[in-house]
């Protein structure tokens, strides 16, 4: 049981390191390239280098062929599937290549973006769909996952054919576009990413798979470093190559560690956040405006159209605490989830 979990331990510790240490070099050099983006959330809005959550990939699939490296040289006999594992390596590459053109799409002049003036203008809306369906076509080609799938209070429902064909590519392109959408917030879309994947690590060490383990293990470890740097007053921006490569990646974990059902319920927020965008054809900014006092004005009053415009209307917000509501708000949804399934399992 300890080798096992040495299988997963070591490998997250890798990619820890290999995000940290790539995180740091990005930094300088998005800088230096002008990848860059104002945070508007602060007086003077200061210029943040962008594009640094390609780090979080990087540090992914290292950790990943750790394992892979591991088990091809038998120092160990693979518990998760080398074919299934080099597919999500895959996916998250050609996801995170999509989010890396998104965030160099940087003009030298202030250019409108979503109703506000920035340097970054990124990829037009509707590319977004189109070019994130490369994400979920690693995942097809190997018929990824189990097409049986426990929907709750309905039952165990057979998908056949449809479940890779479908429903994967559905499942990759709106996680990787929704989690795009809460990002507006020091830390807000880092720690709320960071609090999904641990109620992901928790429930495959009690309920799930090995697979589903070791794939959570490697997100937790990069988010966390995306976090600590993303964290209020944040030092840089992951941008969309994060926001891509962490939908893709959670898509991936929970479809190849069979926990779709729990899935749903911790991505309700996600769902919740998507739908609130779509609702003003995703025309949409989740920042709001600085005040004298240091908190946030909703940019639209009392329309919503994100849960930090609903948590702006509701009480007077400093930046940081406006993250903070965010993690509550999910982590209330992971313990919903994890407790419905322990119920489940009595």
């Amino acid at each position: 049981m300890v080798h096992t979990y040495l299988t997963i331990i070591v490998p997250a510790i890798v990619a820890f390191a290999i995000a940290l240490a790539a995180t740091r070099f990005l930094m300088g050099y998005m800088s230096e390239s002008g990848v860059t983006t104002l945070d508007h959330n602060k007086k003077g809005k200061p210029t943040l280098p962008s594009g640094v959550g390609l780090a979080a990939a990087i540090g992914f699939v290292i950790g990943a062929l750790v394992y892979v490296f591991g088990a091809s040289f038998s120092l160990y006999i693979p518990v998760a599937s080398l074919e299934y594992l080099l597919a999500t390596l895959l996916a998250v590459m050609l996801i995170s290549v999509v989010g890396l053109l998104d965030d160099i799409n940087v003009k030298r002049r202030l250019t409108e973006s979503t109703g506000m003036m920035d340097t970054r203008k990124g990829l037009k809306q509707w590319y977004k769909p189109l070019l994130t369906f490369m994400g979920a076509i690693p995942l097809m080609a190997i018929n990824a996952g189990v097409s049986t799938v426990e929907i709750p209070f309905i039952g165990f429902v057979n998908f056949g054919v449809f479940y890779p064909l479908v429903i994967i590519p559905l499942a990759v392109i709106f996680a990787a576009n929704a989690f795009n959408l809460l990002g507006g917030f020091d830390g807000i879309l880092t720690g709320t990413g960071t609090i999904l994947v641990f109620g992901m690590v928790l429930y495959s060490l009690f309920f799930g798979t090995y697979t589903g383990l070791l794939l959570s293990a490697l997100l937790l470890a990069v988010l966390i470093v995306m976090l600590a740097f993303n964290l209020y007053p944040a030092r840089m921006v992951p941008g969309d190559s994060f926001a891509y490569f962490a939908g893709t990646g959670i898509v991936s974990a929970m479809i190849l560690g069979n926990m779709e059902a729990f899935g749903v319920i911790i991505s309700i927020p996600f769902i919740i956040e998507f739908l609130l965008h779509a609702s003003r054809k995703f025309n949409v900014t989740d920042l709001g405006k600085l005040k004298r006092d240091g908190t946030m004005q909703p940019p639209y009053g009392r329309r919503i159209y994100s849960w930090c415009h609903l948590i702006m209307n509701i009480k007077r917000c400093k930046e940081w605490e406006v993250s903070l509501y965010m993690w509550l708000i999910e982590a209330a949804f992971v313990a919903l989830a994890l407790g419905l399934k322990a119920l489940a399992v009595l």
